[in-house]
């Protein structure tokens, strides 16, 4: 079973730009699925993106698609989430998740992914 720490959240301006990571501990995690949800105050999670295992497969939600991209890196046992053009809609807390499974992944799948961080905020505000 794999652990994950979240980084690089923090304040941000409309417009500007964030690289989250999701750093795990643990074997094999180059056969999970991972990838994150946000959950902004007052509303359910939200399914952003996903990454197959080596990462030859990414997924969206469509309120995110041309401003995030996902990537990882299987050396170094993370995945990242480079966010550009942030809105305030954005604000919200990302978790990074990740399920050892075969194949792809929605960014919808993600929810219900069973190994979860603890999450880091990202506000966007001018």
């Amino acid at each position: 079973q794999l652990q994950f720490v979240e980084s690089g959240g923090g304040l941000v301006q409309p417009g500007g730009s964030l690289r989250l990571s999701c750093a795990a501990s643990g074997a094999f995690f180059d056969r999970y699925l991972v990838g994150w949800v946000r959950q902004a105050p007052g509303k359910e999670r939200e399914g952003v993106s996903c990454i197959s295992s080596r990462g030859g497969r990414t997924n969206y939600a469509d309120s995110v698609k041309g401003r995030f991209a996902i990537s990882r890196d299987n050396v170094k046992n993370t995945v990242y989430l480079q966010m550009n053009n942030l809105e305030p809609e954005d604000t919200a807390v990302y978790y990074c998740a990740a399920d050892f499974a075969p194949g792809g992944c929605t960014a919808d799948s993600v929810r219900a992914m069973p190994y979860w961080g603890k999450g880091t905020l990202v506000t966007v505000s001018s």
